[in-house]
């Protein structure tokens, strides 16, 4: 009960630390695109060509989360944006994750998300959920230790998805469920 008690607290603590920044809804908007600019250019760094995949997509998101792991126990908030090629909106999205499984750590990770389909995007903004198991190790403190890319592919959806840590100390295997969902204050 403790553990989870603490669990609570951090990502409480966390929550604040992957929060919008900005006093209005055009500052807010673009914070988000900030972090959707920068995340792109760390990704294309990594993998350039995931710029040509991104571009023939009908559209991509792009968030930014804390996750905490406290031995059986997970959590996660985040922020993000999605965009459809095909129209050129912007739907800005919230999201956040619990989950079980062995873990310990904390983790600030970016996520790109590639749809090939049009309907997997639609369905995506307006269902949003994601249930997936996830194994992963990433040491980095400071300018020391290593950076984490990782891409999976469902082909039964036609997505992509493009996980990557800047720093942190994470080393978990978890069950975790994420919902993802409209930010009606930014939309």
């Amino acid at each position: 009960m403790a553990a989870f008690l603490f669990l609570i607290v951090a990502v409480s603590l966390l929550s604040g630390c992957s929060g919008i920044q900005g006093k209005n809804k055009a500052e807010r908007q673009g914070y988000v695109n900030d972090m959707r600019s920068e995340t792109l250019k760390m990704l294309y760094d990594y993998k350039p060509s995931v710029e040509a995949q991104l571009s023939e997509a009908a559209g991509y998101a792009v968030f930014s989360n804390v996750n905490s792991n406290l031995i059986l126990l997970s959590a996660g908030a985040g922020y993000g944006v999605v965009h459809d090629n095909q129209s050129g909106k912007d739907t800005y999205m919230r999201m956040a994750s619990a989950g079980l499984g062995i873990g310990l750590g904390i983790k600030d990770f970016r996520a790109v998300i590639v749809f090939d389909k049009h309907k997997t995007l639609e369905d995506f903004i307006k269902n949003g959920w994601d249930f997936t198991g996830q194994a992963d190790a990433a040491i980095k403190s400071g300018d020391k230790g290593g950076e984490l890319i990782s891409g999976t592919v469902n082909t039964d959806l036609g997505i992509t998805f493009y996980q990557f840590t800047e720093n942190g100390l994470v080393a978990q295997a978890t069950l975790q469920g994420t919902k993802y969902w409209v930010d009606k204050d930014l939309n």
